[in-house]
């Protein structure tokens, strides 16, 4: 499994896929991935990713009795690149930016913009080093618009960010982010979505943050959000004016829990309805509940 998608194409849940190399969704062209597919990536480190163009789309139709499984064979980090989705939404990158991964070309003036579906995905073993300055992550948005659906997504042991918002007006329902080296969430570039139900763990020592925030803040939103450590660490970053309004925060094992990195005002960082606080416990809200999410338990 490898090369172009030059026309509608979907994947065979019967079939054993192996991803080889770069696998692109051209302009124009969906493919459509089932239920219970599996798909084993090479570990080709940045040789070996999936990628859907600005005006492609991916509908990823797991459910949550039988997800869809992108996975290196051992899931170690930086096995494979990832997955990457650019949309034709706004970004203060501006029309036509040039992604960091792959060279491909992102943004827009259509923020409700739809790249597809992602439904019940797990994807384990990513983020492979471009160079010294930039990594895949495990599902990079670019300039991703709203008109995108992402529900159940989770990202196991990558070697940087879980997700990355580069711009765009995406929002996502239920994610879960465990032992992903850099950041779990990281966003920047103005993306103003919503996240519903995060769940980050941290259990190996030396990653970077739980979130990171960078450049403008466009108030991205976060309902429901849980991310225990228990190698201590940095909990959420926010860079220069980024912010978020954060509602039912429960955070619990990090040595620091805000972190302004560069001085910006804790009034960008609105947490159950108040400025966020440098000292402040953040321990007494209501666990995201994953009980129930056995999606995220899947694998090869």
């Amino acid at each position: 499994m490898n090369g172009q998608l030059e026309e509608d194409f979907t994947l065979n849940a019967s079939t054993n896929y192996q991803l080889t190399g770069s696998f692109i969704v051209t302009n124009g062209v969906t493919l459509t991935i089932p239920a219970g597919t599996q798909i084993e990536a090479d570990n080709g480190g940045t040789d070996v990713y999936i990628a859907a163009l600005k005006g492609g789309k991916i509908n990823i139709n797991g459910t949550n009795n039988n997800p869809v499984v992108m996975s290196s064979f051992n899931g170690n980090p930086s096995d494979w690149g990832g997955l990457t989705i650019c949309g034709n939404a706004t970004t203060t990158a501006g029309v036509d930016a040039e992604a960091e991964v792959g060279g491909f070309i992102y943004g827009g003036t259509n923020d409700v913009d739809n790249s597809g579906v992602i439904n019940n995905l797990v994807i384990i073993g990513t983020d492979a080093q471009i160079n010294s300055e930039s990594q895949y992550n495990g599902v990079s948005f670019y300039a991703v618009g709203s008109g995108t659906v992402v529900e159940n997504l989770a990202v196991i042991n990558g070697s940087d960010d879980g997700v990355e918002f580069f711009g765009g007006t995406v929002s996502v329902t239920n994610i879960y982010l465990e032992n992903n080296e850099d950041d779990a969430v990281d966003w920047t570039e103005g993306w103003n979505g919503t996240v519903t139900n995060t769940y980050i763990s941290h259990t190996i020592a030396g990653f970077s943050t739980a979130f990171e925030g960078d450049k403008d803040n466009n108030n991205p939103k976060f309902i429901n959000v849980t991310a225990i450590s228990t190698v201590s660490g940095t909990a959420l970053q926010f860079k220069k004016q980024s912010g978020a309004t954060i509602t039912n925060l429960y955070l619990s094992g990090y040595n620091t829990n805000i972190d302004m990195k560069d001085d910006g005002a804790l009034s960008n960082v609105q947490i159950d309805g108040a400025d966020a606080s440098t000292t402040a416990a953040y321990d007494s809200d209501t666990q995201v509940d994953i009980s129930t999410w056995t999606w995220r338990q899947a694998n090869l």
